[in-house]
């Protein structure tokens, strides 16, 4: 008895292995990424040569408010200052004005020599940064030390109009109380001593009282320190230029045009509907890939891999049966079903054919049964010999040959070479496919799956183009899909999980393949929304006596003439037969 292990489930959905994954396929859109770094060159020549000719002068004033004191920390200057508003009064048309003034600039100049400032305020201090960029250096210095003088001037001057014009209004109103004063002062001086000469002097009183306060606080505004700053830092030429340098922006813009192309390569990636990788695959069918055929190993080439020079193929479809054989989900029952998405069978045809020869190898008596009959193919295109008829054709007291509908009993032997050899049931076209698949003899052909050492393969159409797949599954319950990823969506993949699912089978897994001749890689001509491939040329007809009639083979001329006895060339496996569009 074979102890079989349980089936390999899908991966899981492992962070660290899907990041790695996702990096992988985004290799995958090289053009995308050269374009992006592309881009990020061109702007980098721009960014060196558009700056190799600029130069930057600095210079930094601390501002400061009026104050009396000013050892006096009570008054935070945060508090007495807003550093926001000086910002944009330094950046006022105002200050440019003063500033072109004493630079002599023409007003045709005016725009070019604001547009050439920038103040900034370093955070948590009361410095503005007078930054100035020009073609020389020492216009550049010239121009920073000039904005800086033109902004401390206008606050000064704004300062000193300000305290003017308080010191005037206290004025005004001490000067009436002052002549009030003067005047009560000359009617006490007149008055005889008693109540009203009491009552006059604490009028006196109080606004003698009134006068002292406002000759107070002019004192005080007179007594301010109005200095609205000082340059702690003046403007010198600069000896280098602002730029990066050629070298330092190409490798600046490499860098971001490298981000912009992995960027756009990932957003490309979240919008293809194609799976790009096997995980991908796996993640929608929920069942394993179980092999990947080598690029350019099967495409066109002989359907039979065994005999070929690169055994790479052959023991790509050996490991792949291997697998399948310790799949306690297959070796239970050991019925297969190979089908492709949509569009060409041809690549399924061949796995479906590999697969058979591999399973003979290993001793297993294999049935490969052809359950496409809308373009039937294999049995021109196999090395065959008519076998006997099946057991399921031997109808007791009935006559053999009364009913042409398929299965008709035609059983054909395959030589597979070295792998042994296994019996094909030829596909047929016939009126009626689907009463053709569900009858009484297809499910006793299926049953030969039943017998000791026994293994039956079955062929089916693409099941997105054809239900014949679906007809099957209840009998042929385990699936195996051929695609090639990059033709295929994976909102396809997951329906044909759900179909299969839904009509009672199981997805073993999956073999990967590279696109065929003919083909693009987004599916060719077969993207046609699941309309099915061309219908091959008809094989020569049966004849109705339904005699088992002998497959001829194409033999070179060439090779007839120069073919030796007992060279090793006589077996019919050694023999190449092409393969033709499904």
């Amino acid at each position: 008895m074979i102890e079989t292990n349980r089936p390999a489930a899908a991966p899981a959905e492992d962070e660290p292995d899907l990041l790695r994954d996702q990096f992988r396929q985004l290799l995958r859109y090289r053009r995308l990424i050269g374009a992006g770094v592309g881009i990020g060159l061109l702007g980098g020549v721009y960014l060196g040569v558009s700056t190799a000719d600029t130069y930057v002068a600095t210079a930094d004033i601390v501002l400061r408010a009026p104050t009396d004191d000013p050892f006096n920390p009570s008054l935070a200057p945060d508090k007495a200052i807003n550093i926001g508003s000086e910002r944009q009064v330094a950046l006022s048309s105002s200050i440019a004005n003063e500033a072109a003034k004493k630079l002599g600039v023409a007003a045709s100049g005016f725009r070019a020599l604001r547009s050439g400032l920038q103040v900034t305020n370093p955070p948590q201090t009361m410095v503005l940064r007078f930054t100035y960029t020009a073609a020389s250096p020492a216009e550049a210095a010239k121009r920073a030390n000039a904005m800086t003088e033109a902004y401390l001037l206008k606050r000064q001057e704004a300062l000193d109009v300000t305290r003017d014009k308080m010191v005037k209004g206290y004025q005004e109103q001490r000067d009436p109380v002052a002549k009030q004063l003067d005047d009560l002062v000359k009617q006490i001086n007149s008055m005889p001593a008693g109540p009203a000469r009491d009552a006059a002097y604490s009028s006196k009183t109080d606004q003698q009282s009134k006068v002292n306060t406002l000759n107070s606080n002019i004192a005080k505004l007179q007594a301010l320190d109005m200095t609205p700053g000082r340059v702690t830092s003046t403007a010198v030429p600069p000896h280098s230029t602002d730029g990066p340098g050629l070298v330092m922006s190409l490798a600046l813009g490499a860098a971001v045009g490298l981000a912009l192309g992995l960027l756009a390569a990932w957003v490309r990636l979240v919008f293809d509907p194609a799976p790009r990788s096997e995980g991908d695959v796996a993640r929608a069918l929920r069942a394993p890939v179980l092999g990947s055929l080598p690029r350019g190993k099967a495409d066109g080439g002989p359907l039979l891999a065994a005999g070929e020079e690169d055994p790479r193929l052959a023991e790509e479809f050996r490991s792949v049966a291997f697998r399948l054989a310790y799949d306690s989900r297959f070796a239970d029952r050991r019925r297969l079903l190979v089908i492709a998405p949509r569009g060409s069978s041809e690549t399924a045809a061949a796995v479906a054919v590999n697969l058979a020869a591999s399973f003979a190898e290993t001793g297993k008596d294999v049935l490969l049964i052809e359950a496409d009959l809308r373009t039937p193919v294999l049995a021109s295109q196999l090395p065959t010999d008519a076998g006997g008829r099946p057991r399921w054709s031997q109808t007791p007291g009935g006559s053999q040959h009364g009913d042409t509908e398929w299965p008709d009993g035609r059983q054909l032997v395959v030589d597979a070479g070295e792998s042994g050899s296994f019996d094909l049931i030829p596909g047929e076209r016939v009126r009626n496919v689907p009463r053709a698949l569900t009858s009484s003899r297809a499910t006793r052909l299926i049953s030969e799956a039943d017998s000791p050492n026994s293994t039956v393969v079955v062929l089916a159409p693409p099941v997105l183009s054809y239900a014949d797949a679906l007809a099957l599954v209840d009998r042929v319950d385990g699936v195996l899909v051929v695609c090639d990823p990059r033709a295929v969506h994976r909102t396809d993949l997951s329906r044909i999980r759900e179909l299969i699912s839904g009509a009672g089978g199981t997805v073993l897994g999956a073999v990967l393949h590279t696109p065929l001749p003919g083909e693009n890689k987004r599916g060719g001509k077969f993207r046609g929304g699941g309309s099915p491939a061309p219908a091959a040329p008809p094989a020569a007809p049966v004849s109705r006596n339904r005699e088992p009639q002998p497959i001829p083979y194409e033999v070179a001329a060439a090779d007839a003439e120069q073919h030796i006895p007992g060279d090793g060339t006589d077996t019919v496996a050694l023999r190449t037969v092409r393969t033709g569009r499904r």
